[in-house]
């Protein structure tokens, strides 16, 4: 069966499961959350003054803006905004981030169909665990290429989405996933730079405007993912069949790892390796060891970053904040200012980073050494299990510290109502 045609069938499925909406709206409060908090990020303020200058059908809600503009634009401009911070979830079976791509698509045709609360958080959940399998169909060889999987997988699980919330037939949703195998794009030579977060919004955009095409009957070839120079033969996929193992059946996207640091998630089980109090001072470290899967040095392993953006891709001066008492939680505390501090580059300079195959990508071991010869080993595994009750506590916790208390639990009260989508987007709008 071609690709196409079985995501097609996959996006019309009816019953979905609790735990995997559940933890959908928790990603939609997070994603609401960092949304907010990224919107005077200047690659926000770029796109966002770009999009209202060239105006349009008032169609959509834009984060930090109570102006309306085209479904497509506002998803461009939502997916980029919410990305900005790089604090928004991942699912480390493709290295991916689904939400950025999927909910600023999923929201903004939400609202051009005036769709419900409901509606709207299936159509992003049946669009998250659509990404997630097309970047598994894809493989490490794409991601290893060069090639964001957030962006490139993500334009099909945003399309998705955006096809089930406007209704479309088995039919028009091929076409739809044909022509956005034609637009998905996004490189990981933009990490550390505005094009990151910029990926994001392409690939929403990609989805909905691929949809509302089909919509008009637009026509295109229905083997475009998987057919002869389609997406994946051209883009260095792997054509992995398992990828597609209990489409429907069991869902993926609910071992999706949320972030409590604001930086690259590759970073994240060393910074959660080195939380614990364990009382060294700076002036006694002798130098910090660092070991983590190879994969990880192509992505976030920048040795001597020099901007805030920078920052959130380097071991070496994320493990110096930590070690240096900088709550790495905080979107602020990522700036240029901090890339230049002395007393911080010096602690940098002593950190060396390396790779060990024994550990998975989501595992971290660090060894501190003393200047009086001790050394402290810390290990952690982030596909540790967190349950449920723990992961909202955390996420909800996070949300107030982004957008403060009344914010938060106010979206997160909207969230668990199912809220119809501009009551959401007018929360999220100022």
């Amino acid at each position: 069966m071609l690709i196409a045609q079985r995501l097609a069938e996959f996006s019309a499925i009816q019953s979905l499961p609790r735990p995997a909406m559940d933890v959908m709206r928790l990603s939609l409060l997070d994603w609401c959350a960092v949304g907010v908090a990224g919107r005077d990020e200047p690659v926000a303020k770029i796109l966002r003054d770009q999009a209202v200058e060239e105006g349009g059908a008032p169609q959509a809600a834009l984060i930090g803006s109570n102006v309306r503009i085209p479904a497509r634009a506002a998803a461009l401009v939502n997916g980029a905004t919410s990305h900005a911070l790089d604090y928004d979830d991942t699912h480390f079976a493709h290295i991916g981030h689904p939400s950025v791509a999927v909910l600023p698509a999923a929201l903004a045709t939400a609202q051009l169909c005036n769709a419900s609360g409901q509606a709207l958080q299936e159509a992003a959940l049946i669009g998250a665990e659509a990404s997630i399998r097309v970047g598994l169909w894809l493989g490490r060889a794409h991601y290893q290429a060069g090639f964001h999987q957030t962006a490139t997988a993500g334009a099909f699980g945003a399309c998705l989405s955006a096809c089930r919330l406007l209704g479309l037939d088995l039919a028009q949703t091929v076409l739809a996933l044909g022509l956005v195998s034609t637009r998905a794009s996004g490189l990981k030579s933009q990490f550390g730079t505005m094009g990151k977060p910029m990926n994001a919004g392409i690939a929403a955009a990609n989805g909905v405007e691929a949809a509302l095409l089909a919509q008009r009957g637009f026509v295109s070839r229905d083997d475009a993912l998987d057919g002869l120079q389609g997406f994946g033969p051209t883009h260095h996929g792997e054509g992995s069949e398992s990828a597609w193992d209990g489409l429907g059946q069991s869902w993926l996207f609910e071992t999706v790892s949320h972030k409590f640091h604001a930086c690259c998630h590759g970073l994240h089980a060393m910074l959660e390796a080195l939380t614990p109090q364990i009382g060294i001072p700076v002036h006694d470290i002798d130098r910090v060891e660092i070991m983590t899967h190879s994969r990880w040095l192509s992505v976030c392993n920048i040795e001597v970053p020099k901007t805030g953006l920078e920052a959130k891709f380097s071991y070496r001066l994320t493990a110096a904040m930590r070690l240096a008492g900088y709550d790495t939680s905080l979107p602020d505390s990522f700036n240029d200012r901090l890339c230049r501090d002395e007393s911080l580059v010096a602690l940098r300079d002593r950190v060396r980073v390396s790779a060990q195959e024994t550990l998975s990508e989501m595992q971290a071991h660090v060894v501190l050494h003393t200047i009086h010869g001790t050394k402290h080993e810390l290990t952690h595994d982030l596909d540790a299990p967190l349950p449920y009750a723990d992961r909202e506590v955390r996420l909800r916790a996070k949300a107030t510290a982004l957008i403060g208390l009344d914010r938060a639990e106010k979206l997160w009260r909207m969230i668990s109502d199912a809220a119809p989508p501009d009551t959401i987007a007018s929360a999220i709008s100022n």
